[in-house]
């Protein structure tokens, strides 16, 4: 018997998207990380865009969202372009849309590699290729009674 120790296995990036949609119930990024979980992740990085109860010195009483009909088949995409650009193993991005109170997720996403840094670049480019590419339109409405449109996530 040997002492000497197995080769270590050499598992290629898998590349997969294991979640890219837009919904309108609650979205969860603990979701997404169980979606993209691999034996040969490394690293498994999660974001979640969470909304907040202020903007541009404002006080944010809630925000909706509402959705261009092509936006499933965009941020499926986004995620596509992601995992073809980076060396992942899985990826999992999902957008919610409908009425968001303060403390509510709105972008919900996952990757997972084999190493942080190729994780930390990828997730940080899926969260401003969604916001860039997304048709997604946020109505914020302040405790005044005035609201504010604004033409992306």
């Amino acid at each position: 018997m040997s002492d000497a120790a197995a080769p270590a296995r050499i598992t290629e990036p898998a590349r997969r998207v294991a979640l890219a949609d837009v919904v309108e119930a609650p979205v969860d990024p603990a979701h997404c990380a169980d979606l993209v979980a691999d034996d040969a992740a490394g690293a498994v990085v999660t974001f979640g865009g969470v909304v907040r109860d202020h903007d541009g010195g404002r006080s944010v009483d809630h925000i909706e969202y509402s959705a261009h009909p092509d936006a499933g088949r965009i941020v499926a995409e986004v995620a596509a372009d992601i995992v073809a650009r980076f060396p992942l193993d899985a990826i999992a991005v999902v957008h919610r849309v409908g009425v968001l109170r303060v403390g509510d997720v709105a972008l919900a996403a996952a990757v997972s590699g084999a190493h942080r840094q190729e994780a930390f670049a990828a997730c940080a480019e899926l969260v401003e290729e969604v916001k860039r590419r997304l048709p997604v339109w946020k109505k914020q409405q302040f405790p005044d009674g005035t609201h504010e449109w604004t033409g992306s996530a």
